[in-house]
């Protein structure tokens, strides 16, 4: 069974080391977020204060996406259907789905009504989990999973923003969707850059892109994925819609109906080799 459950949501953890959280800025609100200073290398006038506003409104993202609450997520467990398509065109009725999710590098997805099979991601490895027994995701299901943790939003607003070497630009207004917003693209120092789009008026981000070129064939990809239905749960502003585009094809598409944030998960359901039953969890000590 492929199962192309893909990631990327807006609370996806990371591979490397988050920054840690840092004092909020000064503001009436308890959760407001961190403000984090634009790299002081010299650069034009111009530039600079490009720069610091791309900065401020990334800023007010952290904050819209409920600020401290956000940044100090270090578990997520959530549930719902997720549908996947083929060239635009669904090729599933949807498939359940419980996610469980621990910073900074661990993911386990659940699938099926039994919950009989999962796909387990620990660091840089990963395995498909049945009756059978472990058994590693094929290569190119792997390198496309850490891709998208990579590129992911959480890495975007714990990892790039903090990194002195990665430039940042505001873009103006652009439609994401049918919803205008300001972009903002932020480029690595491998000259990797990842565009993101923030609502105008609620500062939430609402779709990430990026593009990278496929080693076999040199095709230049494009990957898309919008966020929307946004709820307020522990404080932390979630969206419950998720949506990846393709080449401008729609891939797969999510729909959330509940998550739960820092419930410390049962450490046997990230160790491939547990046996772990979701259906008969050991009581937490």
């Amino acid at each position: 069974m492929k199962f192309t459950f893909l990631i990327g949501a807006v609370f996806l953890f990371l591979v490397s080391n988050p920054a840690p959280a840092q004092a909020p800025a000064q503001s009436s609100s308890s959760s407001a977020a961190p403000t984090v200073s634009v790299p002081s290398q010299s650069l034009p006038a111009g530039d600079l204060a490009n720069a610091r506003k791309a900065r401020a409104l990334l800023n007010q993202a952290i904050e819209a996406l409920g600020g401290q609450a956000y940044l100090n997520v270090h578990d997520i467990e959530e549930e719902g259907r997720t549908y996947s398509f083929f060239h635009g065109r669904p090729n599933s009725n949807g498939v359940l789905f419980w996610r469980f999710v621990e910073a900074p590098d661990k993911e386990r997805i659940e699938v099926t009504k039994e919950r009989d099979v999962a796909y387990l991601y620990v660091g840089n490895k990963g395995w498909e989990l049945t009756y059978k027994g472990p058994h590693s995701v094929e290569t190119k299901d792997l390198e496309d999973y850490l891709r998208h943790r990579k590129f992911s939003l959480e890495n975007m607003l714990h990892v790039w923003i903090n990194d002195p070497g990665v430039a940042l630009f505001y873009d103006g207004t652009a439609l994401a969707g049918d919803v205008t917003a300001d972009q903002i693209t932020l480029i690595n120092s491998k000259n990797e850059a990842v565009d993101v789009f923030l609502d105008t008026e609620s500062h939430l981000p609402i779709k990430k892109s990026y593009k990278w070129r496929d080693p076999v064939d040199r095709q230049l990809n494009v990957e898309e994925e919008l966020y929307d239905n946004f709820r307020v749960v522990q404080g932390v502003n979630t969206p419950y819609g998720f949506t990846r585009f393709f080449n401008g094809d729609m891939q797969t598409e999510r729909f959330v109906n509940a998550v739960h944030y820092n419930q410390q998960p049962d450490q046997a359901m990230f160790d491939p080799n547990s046996n772990y039953n979701p259906n008969k969890p050991e009581k937490k000590k």
